[in-house]
């Protein structure tokens, strides 16, 4: 999860996400958008039994933070909860994926994130194993993760019947940012890339003042970091109509898509 503003708890109920799923919280910056949300989800995700642990990431005064939450409002977590500082880098790895971690161009330290999935295995081709007399089964499943078996003393490794490797995807998340090399960096070859699009062109200086991006900017952030997708997000309550940003970021980098609530974007 990126960031957690208010009412986040009541997303997870619409969504049907569930609160004991297994996660880790990225917070960007400690601006009150961005963080207001978390004593409502803790209780509720105790409340609703949770028993995973919960690790919340983000700058310096994240772990101040979460302990004043939990300390003062009579919270009784069911379930460890651990906040943890960063600065750029990598700053957590999973069998699954990594996390790298740049500092963005605002007027409050502030983190962009990107999950990085790792490479997956190739695609399993059952006519191969079926004709190397493979029964279904087990054996399948072990070739499936690179991995030989043996058939009546006969070593089958697992590239007779599995592709080669798959990259795996990338998404950087990237909010309350001016454009700037550290976001472009590490969003470089993302599948998607969520970024800051507040304001339209007319309103470049007001961007600049607070520290934000325009979609175009945005736009542009995107097709020099080679991204294949562009999500523009946090979008100024000064637009009713959002549709002109989108517009004006599909003349620098057409794959764009406005962020919506409970938006479900498929990736691969």
């Amino acid at each position: 999860m990126f960031d957690c503003g208010e009412g986040t708890q009541k997303q997870f109920l619409i969504a049907k996400l569930g609160f004991n799923r297994e996660m880790k919280m990225m917070i960007s910056h400690m601006h009150a958008d961005h963080i207001l949300g978390i004593p409502g989800l803790l209780h509720s995700m105790s409340f609703m039994g949770r028993t995973r642990d919960l690790e919340i990431y983000g700058p310096p005064g994240i772990r101040a933070f979460v302990q004043c939450t939990t300390e003062t409002v009579g919270f009784r977590s069911m379930f460890p909860v651990r906040a943890i500082e960063v600065g750029a880098g990598t700053i957590a790895t999973t069998n699954q994926y990594m996390i790298r971690t740049a500092w963005a161009d605002h007027d409050f330290p502030c983190l962009s994130y990107a999950l990085v999935e790792n490479e997956k295995p190739g695609r399993f081709y059952p006519a191969k194993a079926r004709k190397l007399g493979i029964p279904k089964g087990p054996l399948w499943k072990t070739l499936q993760t690179g991995k030989p078996v043996r058939i009546d003393g006969k070593r089958i490794d697992a590239s007779m019947v599995v592709g080669e490797p798959r990259k795996g995807l990338k998404i950087t998340y990237a909010v309350d940012t001016r454009p700037c090399e550290n976001v472009i960096r590490l969003a470089s070859g993302s599948d998607l890339l969520v970024h800051d699009g507040m304001f339209a062109s007319d309103a470049s200086e007001r961007a600049r003042e607070f520290g934000h991006s325009t979609a175009a900017e945005a736009a542009t952030v995107a097709k020099r970091s080679r991204s294949k997708n562009l999500a523009l997000t946090h979008f100024s309550a000064i637009y009713q109509d959002t549709k002109q940003l989108l517009v004006e970021a599909r003349r620098v980098f057409p794959r764009s898509l406005l962020a919506e609530d409970l938006k479900s974007i498929e990736l691969s």
